[in-house]
Formats: C-alpha cells, sequence, structure tokens
C-alpha cells in the first residue's frame, strides 16, 4: 500500500489508492475517523456490486453517530477487508493502512477521469479535511 501522500481524496472524506494491481483500495481519512470518534460497525458493499462514483454504497457507525460511505471511483466491489466486520475500531488507529474494500475500475479512461476529481492530500487538508 502507498502512503497518504500518493491518495486522492473524495470531498466526503473518503480515500482512493491505485495499488499495483490495478485496484483501487478504499479507506476514510483522519479527518472522517476524528469526527466519527469510536468506530463500532461497519457495513460493507456487496462483493461483485456496481458502483458509481460519488454513490453512497456503505455505512459506518460510530459511538457519535452514522455516516455513509461513498464510492470514490465507479466500477466494481471486489473485495472487502474481512477485519472491518470483526475489529471496526482499527480505523481509529490507522486510518491510513486499514482499507474497507477495492474497487475494480472500468476502464482505464473512466480511472483517470474519476480520479481527476478527486483532491490531492494538500487540497484535502485545506478544504473539506482542515
Amino acid at each position: 500500500m502507498k502512503t497518504q501522500d500518493t491518495f486522492k481524496f473524495a470531498e466526503s472524506h473518503e480515500w482512493a489508492s491505485i495499488e499495483d494491481d490495478g485496484l483501487v483500495w478504499v479507506g476514510i481519512s483522519n479527518h472522517a475517523q476524528e469526527a466519527l470518534g469510536d468506530v463500532m460497525f461497519f457495513q460493507a458493499p456487496k462483493l461483485g456490486q456496481q458502483v458509481k462514483q460519488g454513490e453512497a454504497i456503505a455505512v459506518i457507525e460510530s459511538v457519535k453517530a452514522a455516516s455513509d460511505i461513498h464510492a470514490p471511483i465507479s466500477g466494481e466491489i471486489v473485495a472487502l477487508n474481512e477485519e472491518m466486520g470483526t475489529s471496526p475500531e482499527m480505523i481509529n488507529e490507522k486510518p491510513y493502512a486499514v482499507w474497507l474494500f477495492k474497487i475494480k475500475p472500468i476502464s482505464t479512461e473512466s480511472l483517470v477521469a474519476d480520479m481527476n476529481v478527486l483532491m490531492p492530500l494538500g487540497q484535502y487538508e485545506s478544504g473539506p479535511g482542515a
């Protein structure tokens, strides 16, 4: 996994990382986990589910609130982090090391277009993640 310096961020506080296998790993930002507080539950999307960029596809719940997780890119859900089912609190400990699910992009062209909508870390931290 790459570092958060290479991640791209959605205004809705998800991060996306294009990995060497061509899949996009998705998690939530440090700002999001701090705002949520202690995470207690994660309702994952379904494997094989087709998602569109910006669509609410999962839910993360904490002692304070429940929050939708949005797809940062369009594609197909191809992997879920099974540890989130038994240890969702790990997202609070290492938000940039813990991925929630992986998306296989529709195509290279759609991936490039979707990633161009997202923000690099510096822009995210000075805007929505400030």
